[in-house]
């Protein structure tokens, strides 16, 4: 769909992930740089941190939780995106977005948008929620 086609109220459900594996969490640490061993040690997540196993990193959830945007908007620019981490996303999760179109206005280069978004796992628990603005995409010549 694209930008200018989006009215308030539209909305959009995607399933970002299925079946979350610790090799994503590796590969994950590997591309971030992020090797807190709190996503990548299972002895030290259990045993020093308390955990039942190793947790997903936060900013690997957050990208996952954009494919909505891209899963669903064609040639948009990203203006802003913001999350607020809920719940812990573990190996094995399933997550699905639902994005709601909140307010449509005129930008000075053509139509922006406004989303609010919800991150739940497989029982339906919030693990994120968050808003993306989006702007329509311009053109190189124009930047």
């Amino acid at each position: 769909m694209r930008l200018e086609q989006l009215t308030e109220g539209d909305s959009h459900s995607q399933v970002v992930v299925h079946d979350l594996t610790r090799t994503q969490l590796v590969m994950y640490a590997g591309a971030s740089g992020d090797f807190n061993p709190l996503h990548t040690d299972e002895v030290y997540a259990t045993q020093v941190a308390g955990y039942d196993k190793v947790i997903a990193h936060g900013q690997l959830t957050m990208g996952l939780t954009a494919k909505v945007v891209t899963g669903w908007v064609d040639e948009a620019d990203l203006s802003a995106f913001g999350v607020r981490f809920k719940n812990q996303v573990w190996p094995g999760d399933t997550l699905t977005v639902s994005a709601t179109v909140t307010s449509v206005t005129k930008g000075p280069h053509g139509p922006e948008a406004e989303l609010a978004f919800s991150t739940t796992n497989q029982d339906g628990v919030e693990v994120v929620s968050g808003y993306a603005r989006l702007r329509e995409a311009w053109a190189v010549e124009d930047r």
